[in-house]
């Protein structure tokens, strides 16, 4: 069978299994990731699984450097990424990730037991293991530069919140009034001849 055909039913068995777990989520066809306790625990611990091409041939990329984890010492991540890759060198060559998120539940509380429970770690810490397929890039959306002339068309128009001013659409009244009054005298006019 080739590396697609087994990543196709893995996929189809993990969406079947997980179907309705919050704590199972998708990002992608080769990438899940899989929340290990409550969320209010603060022992509770995420894990992504990446596919690479070849997979289950060669290893999936297992990374615990989402924002979830930042409560958890980088000495602990590497010490949960380790044990699992244990458990994926045994399974090599088989499907392998429905394998790995329930070793990460059955072992939760081993994998955790050195974690303090009130540590705040710095948001800088990440961890994988092997390299992501996808590179990570991101761009940032740039506003629309308007010229000085715009701006101040823009600034008369609005005040200084960039709202219209109340009432820039009402009618002129007394204008209105009086053309309505010369239409009333020239109907009455009309009227007498």
């Amino acid at each position: 069978m080739a590396a697609n055909e087994d990543q196709e039913m893995e996929l189809e068995a993990l969406r079947s299994i997980y179907e309705g777990d919050l704590c199972f989520r998708e990002l992608s066809p080769v990438s899940f990731q899989y929340r290990i306790g409550e969320s209010g625990d603060p022992k509770a611990f995420l894990i992504e699984v990446s596919w690479p091409e070849t997979y289950p041939q060669t290893a999936p990329v297992i990374s615990m450097d989402a924002f979830f984890n930042n409560t958890i010492s980088s000495a602990i991540k590497q010490s949960i990424l380790d044990k699992l890759m244990v458990e994926v060198e045994a399974n090599l060559g088989t499907a392998m990730t429905y394998t790995l998120f329930e070793y990460a539940k059955d072992n939760k509380e081993l994998f955790m037991e050195n974690q303090p429970v009130n540590t705040v770690t710095s948001v800088s810490n990440s961890i994988a293991i092997g390299t992501p397929d996808v590179p990570a890039s991101k761009k940032k959306d740039k506003k629309e530069q308007l010229s000085k002339t715009q701006k101040r068309k823009l600034a008369d128009k609005t005040d200084n919140k960039g709202e219209l001013p109340r009432g820039w659409n009402w009618v002129d009244v007394i204008k209105h009034v009086s053309i309505f009054k010369l239409s009333f005298f020239n109907i009455k006019k009309i009227c007498k001849k």
